[in-house]
């Protein structure tokens, strides 16, 4: 059974057991979160597929911890104009171990 949620601004396909990374939950580590904003849930060949979203639909998960992404180089440059730009930017995450996916 797999789930498609909705979480800052972004789409995850979720299936029990996976362990995911999101952008930062204010949520303690061991905490357990339910999510429902669920927008699809499919089991095999059959798949409900909410308008927008699935009434009733659940997704438990459990916040393993927090931490940050690499960091990204950003280099903007201007041939024969002597401009060069460094810039960099870490971006804070929460890892999810999907619990159970109810709906």
């Amino acid at each position: 059974m797999y789930a498609v949620i909705k979480t800052g601004g972004k789409q995850y396909r979720v299936a029990a057991g996976e362990k995911i990374k999101v952008e930062q939950i204010a949520a303690d580590v061991g905490q357990e979160i339910v999510f429902d904003q669920v927008l699809a849930v499919g089991n095999g060949t059959e798949i409900k597929v909410g308008t927008p979203l699935v009434t009733g639909a659940t997704v438990t998960v459990t916040v393993l911890a927090h931490g940050r992404h690499d960091k990204v180089h950003i280099f903007k440059m201007r041939r024969r104009k002597h401009y060069q730009k460094r810039q960099g930017h870490r971006q804070n995450f929460t890892e999810l171990q999907i619990s159970s996916i109810a709906g």
